[in-house]
């Protein structure tokens, strides 16, 4: 998908929520800010996007998010344990309604013995207890994965939207 296209879809998104008075937050991995920026490329959207934290290196997990040390030992920064810790954490640092995380292994190659391609999107809510994770095994390079993670994480918060 293209950056345009994208933009546009981030622009739906944003009206999404400013129809529901919501606000977001991101956390991002992999996507190194990418989902920041394409919602901050529309015109108007610091009344809905709160803040985005990237957070790239395991200790930026921790030390900006509060996601345990243990938790990335156990299960891997690649897990739907850590999205989920990294959503509930941007929450938590933030005055945001929704947050969205996002890590995954972009590739070329694998880590932490996963495949390139593999990513999970996890959505926390200040008015829902449950947190959703979506896990995905996308093809493609390190671009294309990181564009189709932004894409699905788009997607979704539009339909989180829909619940409020």
């Amino acid at each position: 998908m293209s950056t345009k296209k994208l933009v546009k879809k981030s622009e739906k998104v944003l009206e999404s929520f400013r129809k529901k008075k919501l606000t977001l937050v991101t956390a991002e991995s992999c996507t190194g800010g990418m989902l920041s920026m394409l919602l901050t490329e529309v015109p108007g959207s610091s009344d809905v996007f709160e803040r985005g934290f990237i957070t790239y290196s395991n200790a930026s997990k921790t030390e900006s998010l509060g996601v345990d040390a243990g938790l990335i030992r156990e299960h891997g920064a690649v897990s739907k344990e850590v999205a989920e810790a990294l959503a509930l954490g941007a929450l938590a640092k933030s005055h945001a309604d929704v947050a969205v995380a996002i890590t995954g292994v972009a590739g070329p190659g694998k880590s932490e013995k996963k495949p390139a391609g593999l990513v999970f999107i996890a959505f926390a809510t200040k008015q829902y207890k449950d947190t959703v994770v979506v896990k995905l095994q996308l093809k493609g390079g390190r671009a294309a994965v990181r564009r189709q993670s932004v894409d699905k994480a788009l997607t979704n918060l539009k339909k989180i939207a829909a619940f409020f």
